[in-house]
């Protein structure tokens, strides 16, 4: 009989996965798909806690083809996942990761709407079990769409299915040379290749499980890293979306999700050289990627923060941290000309710290958040306007 095609890979990248790799093939083996139209391709990353065991037990007794590979330990996920990529038949790959698992109707759901659509990336649903993953994507399912209008930007992790013709054709592969963020590149450089995303949000398709031994590589390494991995994706986005708004919305990302956070509580708990280091890394980066375009996306307290850095000013970072950490009422004031809103952070208006008044300035949707806040009244001709109507309708 010729041999048929899968519709999709699952590759499994494992290491020291025990006993969280039991219900991940479980869940792969509870796939209502036919097994026929899947394959399995497991690597195991030098374990010695039974997990190479427990994948060759797998293939033994699995309804759907199952290759697994051993090798010797890469230091992380890209490898695995690379070596199960070159390996893979199906028109689509899945990367799953050997501590999550999948829901049952997930591969069945995901390929139909790629078929469908005919869409290059689609992205599943994803809940968490002892872990927060990111939500703000999942408020409807999408056909079709894009990074460049929708969320999907906040959500980088290797956990999609992803058409292997667009990898193949553009030679993607995870960046073996990173340590933490390898995901996050890979999968931005897919929207932005892709004809189409889809999100599948009325179904859950992926459980993101928190390990109670805290192995997580996200949660590993140290804050070098996250300057590597934020100086590789503004890398990627710079050289593939011009300058301007575009370019712009992308940005927030590894602006907001992996160089901020090296920037906020755990900074006043960081020793002087720490960071002194910590400016040092982010100053080409904030030279080189850090525009107006992009502060205006960002909530008030966001930008201040990021401007800080931008100006080489770890002092006025240090009181602004501070004052977030106090936990006090930030008021709003209300601006009688123009009726703009600023949201009084330390060093409104400070001559000394000779910050502007536009990093201050908020929208009424985040000014509401605080006391203080009043909506705008009319002006005094929007009033007159709407009392010469009142008297029109009174005469009829």
């Amino acid at each position: 009989m010729p041999v048929t095609q899968p519709d999709v890979s699952v590759i499994i990248g494992a290491y020291e996965a025990m006993p969280y790799l039991v219900e991940c093939l479980a869940s792969v083996e509870a796939q209502t798909i036919d097994p026929a139209r899947m394959e399995v391709i497991a690597v195991d990353d030098g374990s010695t806690d039974g997990t190479g065991e427990c994948l060759e037990e797998f293939a033994a007794r699995a309804p759907m083809p199952v290759t697994v590979i051993r090798q010797e330990n890469s230091g992380g996920p890209s490898g695995p996942r690379n070596v199960g990529l070159a390996k893979a038949a199906g028109r689509y790959v899945f990367f799953l990761d050997a501590d999550d698992r999948l829901g049952p109707e997930a591969l069945e759901r995901m390929v139909a709407m790629a078929d469908r659509n005919g869409t290059d990336v689609v992205l599943g649903r994803v809940e968490g079990i002892n872990r927060t993953p990111p939500k703000s994507m999942w408020g409807k399912t999408l056909e079709r769409t894009d990074v460049f209008s929708s969320n999907i930007k906040f959500t980088l992790s290797a956990q999609k299915l992803f058409r292997r013709e667009l990898l193949t054709r553009h030679d993607m592969r995870f960046d073996e040379s990173l340590w933490t963020g390898e995901d996050a590149l890979f999968t931005m450089e897919a929207y932005l290749r892709a004809n189409g995303v889809s999100v599948l949000a009325d179904y859950t398709c992926y459980y993101l499980v928190g390990r109670e031994d805290g192995k997580h590589v996200t949660k590993t390494g140290g804050y070098t890293l996250r300057f590597d991995s934020a100086r590789a994706l503004m890398k990627l986005i710079a050289d593939m979306v011009p300058p301007g708004e575009r370019r712009d919305t992308l940005m927030v990302r590894p602006f907001l999700i992996t160089l901020l956070p090296q920037f906020g509580p755990r900074f006043l708990k960081d020793d002087e050289e720490t960071r002194r280091h910590k400016f040092e890394l982010a100053k080409p980066l904030m030279d080189a990627h850090w525009t107006e375009g992009v502060a205006r996306r960002l909530k008030v307290e966001e930008r201040l923060r990021l401007h800080m850095v931008a100006e080489q000013r770890p002092d006025l970072l240090v009181g602004m941290l501070e004052f977030l950490k106090s936990k006090k009422q930030v008021p709003a004031v209300l601006e009688n000309k123009g009726r703009r809103v600023y949201l009084v952070y330390p060093y409104f208006r400070d001559r000394g710290a000779g910050l502007p008044d536009s990093l201050y300035l908020a929208e009424p949707r985040e000014a509401r958040a605080f006391h203080g806040y009043r909506e705008p009244t009319p002006t005094a001709s929007l009033l007159r306007r709407a009392l010469r109507k009142a008297r029109r309708m009174l005469r009829r």
